[in-house]
């Protein structure tokens, strides 16, 4: 019961890592809320988890939808101690003049400024509570960039480095603010970042990059994620944590 009293709010958690890091704050004392564009994949997880979860359909690139999220989340329990910023989009793998602005604008919207659309969303209520904390889903790919992938690579080094520079702003206030980057999982961008069929020899292949001879897992994430928002990394805040196999090394 790590996660005792507090309450989290999780984005792109009707599926992959997200529903992952909801079953396993709920499972650690945790009310949370699930945040999801799909509304109906919310809902089953909420479900699903029971009392002490609540779904919540939110489109993470507008700034009223994450602003009402927040809000409905303390609205039902009261506060909100824990934000996890984990919807993420890719375009597909290939060359790099294959993708158009509005591509590119959407890959930035969902990854980069959906972060800033939580900050403001949270940082006032934060400072009143006296602390909280922010975790973002970067990506090894803003560490060590996949050919390919270009843009994708592009948006989340920037969620790398923002959630770095926010720790930095926001310590006076007790705000913790971390980044995982895992190294790709078996989720539902999977084909996008390989841009070839999902085939075991192309799975192969993508394995054969990380040391440890597999893909990263809901659970992975879920672990580290746990760790960051519990008391025990009370003085953990700008780390980029590779959950990535040795991929990075």
């Amino acid at each position: 019961m790590r996660l005792q009293g507090k309450t989290a709010l999780v984005t792109g958690a009707a599926s992959g890592f997200g529903k992952g890091i909801a079953e396993t704050f709920l499972r650690e004392g945790a009310r949370v809320a699930v945040v999801d564009l799909n509304a109906e994949g919310a809902q089953a997880v909420a479900a699903e988890l029971g009392d002490g979860a609540i779904a919540i359909t939110c489109d993470v690139s507008r700034a009223e939808d994450v602003a009402r999220a927040v809000q409905q989340t303390r609205d039902a329990f009261g506060s909100l101690n824990i934000a996890v910023n984990n919807a993420g989009w890719s375009h597909a793998n290939g060359p790099l003049l294959d993708v158009d602005e509005a591509t590119f604008r959407k890959v930035l919207d969902i990854n980069v400024m959906s972060i800033f659309h939580m900050t403001h969303a949270c940082v006032p209520h934060w400072r009143q509570a006296g602390g909280g904390v922010m975790i973002n889903i970067g990506s090894t790919a803003g560490i060590r960039p996949r050919p390919g992938l270009t843009w994708y690579n592009t948006s989340k080094g920037a969620v790398n480095l923002m959630s770095r520079s926010l720790a930095v702003d926001l310590a006076p206030d007790n705000i913790r603010v971390n980044c995982i980057a895992p190294v790709m999982g078996a989720t539902a961008l999977l084909g996008q970042f390989m841009g070839v069929p999902d085939t075991p020899e192309n799975r192969a292949k993508f394995v054969s990059t990380i040391p440890l001879g597999r893909m990263s897992t809901p659970r992975d994430i879920a672990n580290a994620a746990l760790y960051l928002a519990s008391d025990e990394a009370d003085f953990i805040t700008g780390v980029v944590l590779e959950v990535d196999g040795g991929r990075t090394i």
